[in-house]
């Protein structure tokens, strides 16, 4: 019998030894499948939990990490959305079966266009799908009630801050990229307040205006 997973329901386990709890979210997974969200190369790997290369120096977050940072925002399914780095748009469709609607950023166009695809073919249609500068964030559409970052930096990004609503949850990799702490912070009216550390991880640096350099290329 072979050890590598390929159904969902093998990532579905794997996201409950990692202690994900959220029956909801748990759910989303079993009926997103990874594989169609994944570069064809990468099938095999797609319920396995893992991240995978997905083009233009990006990667796929490792699932069960993805599903931690999803699971601190605590959605009950009226929340209005805003991800930072949609990828090609598999944490997208987890958010948008956990949410009201997601607006979601990408810098990198080519993915933005496959992600739009992945996120049509399965008739995901509560997505807004931007192509631009993420450390900004998406103003126009601001407050949000949940903000999810895939990328780090040093600190959280000004812009990302003002567009959390009051009482509202932000998570996002803490460091230079690479080497960072996971975490969940709550908007209170002096600023965001740091709710707790999710865990370590190594994330892809956020690029832009308000993070790192767009000529300042990962070396990951």
């Amino acid at each position: 019998m072979s050890s590598v997973p390929r159904e969902p329901e093998d990532l579905v386990r794997a996201l409950r030894a990692a202690g994900i709890r959220d029956e909801r979210l748990l759910e989303a997974v079993r009926t997103t499948p990874r594989a169609h969200f994944v570069p064809a190369g990468q099938v095999a790997a797609a319920y396995r939990d893992v991240p995978v290369p997905i083009g233009e120096g990006q990667v796929t977050t490792q699932p069960s990490l993805s599903a931690t940072m999803i699971e601190s925002l605590g959605l009950e399914g009226r929340e209005h959305v805003l991800e930072v780095g949609t990828g090609l748009g598999f944490q997208t469709a987890l958010l948008a079966r956990l949410a009201a609607d997601v607006v979601s950023i990408e810098m990198w166009p080519d993915l933005a266009r496959q992600a739009r695809g992945n996120l049509t073919r399965h008739g995901v249609r509560n997505v807004e799908l931007r192509v631009g500068d993420g450390s900004g964030g998406v103003p126009d559409r601001a407050p949000y009630d949940a903000v999810i970052v895939s990328a780090a930096f040093p600190d959280v990004p000004a812009p990302l801050i003002a567009q959390v609503r009051p009482s509202g949850r932000l998570v996002q990799p803490i460091g230079p990229g690479g080497h960072e702490q996971v975490v969940c912070f709550v908007r209170t009216a002096s600023g965001l307040e740091r709710r707790r550390v999710l865990t370590a991880a190594r994330f892809v640096r956020l690029h832009g205006r308000y993070g790192y350099p767009h000529s300042d290329a990962d070396s990951l």
